[in-house]
């Protein structure tokens, strides 16, 4: 599927994630469907496993639920959510047929070192899929922020234009910035 910018109103996934470190043993997702025009019509909720591989699987389980062929791009605060929960953005896109931003908002590293120290067994089989995912690349928005993006299924053009269609203020944009309220709404619940 080709994300058509131009068009007046392109739909968004947003989908944003909230935890707590030592007490919880999933990690709530939740999803916000938001046209351009920054109306919102539709919601959903999925978890993840902390630790665990089942990331990717619970936001394709998410986008099937939804029943819906109106959505044009997915974004997703991160690509490794829920303590090391890796997300495989080259599969949602081949499943769904959608281009998926991965966007986080911090410089860093890298989580091969953390990867190996927190999975001392099968650390192997994670930083396989860490180093599938890619390198991020960064974005400076219209609002002079910058964001690190993995983008499948568009180019960096597409996906700066995507995001500063999307994003207000600041750096993050409205469908990850609700989606991150609705989750920890719900995890407050």
């Amino acid at each position: 599927m080709r994300i058509h910018l131009e068009k007046r109103a392109i739909r968004a996934l947003g989908i944003a994630e909230c935890f707590r470190k030592n007490i919880s043993k999933e990690s709530v997702l939740a999803g916000i469907v938001m046209r351009s025009d920054l109306v919102i019509d539709g919601c959903i909720y999925g978890y993840a496993t902390l630790e665990g591989d089942d990331a990717t699987e619970s936001i394709l389980s998410m986008c099937k639920s939804l029943k819906r062929n109106d959505i044009n791009v997915v974004m997703i605060a991160g690509s490794v959510i829920a303590l090391y929960n890796i997300i495989d953005s080259d599969r949602i896109y081949k499943e769904t047929k959608v281009p998926v931003l991965n966007i986080t908002f911090e410089e860093s590293k890298g989580l091969e070192s953390h990867i190996k120290r927190r999975f001392p067994k099968d650390w192997r089989s994670k930083l396989k899929a860490y180093k599938k995912i890619g390198e991020r690349k960064s974005v400076k928005l219209h609002t002079g922020y910058t964001v690190f993006v993995r983008a499948t299924g568009m180019t960096q053009k597409e996906a700066k234009r995507t995001l500063d269609k999307y994003t207000l203020q600041g750096a993050i944009p409205e469908p990850v910035r609700v989606a991150k309220l609705l989750a920890r709404a719900k995890f407050a619940a």
